[in-house]
């Protein structure tokens, strides 16, 4: 693989995985504009948290930062969210 493809994939993956990761600040923000979250799961986004937060870890490891800043979004926006359920829920 050349390596202009890799670090125009590089690029790419960086823009995919924080817009991919946008859906938890979407819910964050509907959380805080309604100041409900009664149908929110904390389990769920419990969860997600957990799983984005390894992967971010598993990023900061290997030194990659298309890993480190999509799962840095989301960690932050996955806390956005259980701290919108623990004030509206």
């Amino acid at each position: 693989m050349s390596i202009d493809f890799k670090k125009i994939y590089s690029t790419y993956m960086s823009i995919i995985g924080v817009g991919g990761q946008m859906l938890f600040f979407s819910q964050a923000y509907k959380i805080f504009t309604t100041q409900h979250a009664q149908d929110i799961s904390l389990f769920g986004f419990t969860i997600a948290l957990i799983s984005v937060a390894s992967w971010l870890i598993y990023g900061i490891i290997l030194k990659d930062f298309p890993l480190i800043l999509s799962n840095a979004v989301a960690c932050i926006g996955a806390i956005a969210v259980l701290v919108g359920i623990y004030i509206h829920g």
